[in-house]
């Protein structure tokens, strides 16, 4: 999994980030405000589209009108493979579930669709780890 973390932290600016609200208290609105701090393109993915960290929010995935490179889950494992459904419906390069969000079967749809996929991990805490050095 390290070569997945390592490619996706590297190869993808836009992150449409399921579950960011303006919930400061979510794990969701510090990730997102860390992978925009590190020259991340964040796209908020929420059923209220609400702007946050300056970003034009959008119901679902469907919604963005741009392409979106990896798609960050922050959903109840038992509703995450449904976002990785969508992630490559939208023809996205990656999907990144958050800690704690594990579903296998999702991951074997989504690689085997060819993109890349990791699992119960958090870029924050990877970023250090195996991040871009620049």
């Amino acid at each position: 999994m390290d070569e997945a973390i390592r490619r996706i932290l590297a190869e993808c600016d836009t992150w449409a980030v399921v579950g960011l609200s303006n919930n400061t208290s979510r794990a969701a609105y510090g990730v997102g405000r860390f992978l925009q701090g590190h020259g991340k393109r964040i796209v908020p993915v929420h059923p209220a589209a609400e702007t946050v960290h300056g970003e034009q929010g959008y119901a679902t995935l469907a919604e963005i009108p741009f392409a979106v490179d990896c798609v960050d889950v922050f959903v109840r494992s038992e509703l995450a493979g449904a976002i990785a459904d969508q992630a490559v419906g939208i023809n996205a390069q990656a999907v990144w579930f958050q800690l704690d969000v594990v579903d296998q079967d999702a991951y074997a749809r989504t690689t085997a669709a060819g993109l890349m996929m990791v699992m119960d991990h958090c870029p924050a805490i990877e970023w250090g780890r195996l991040g871009p050095t620049s």
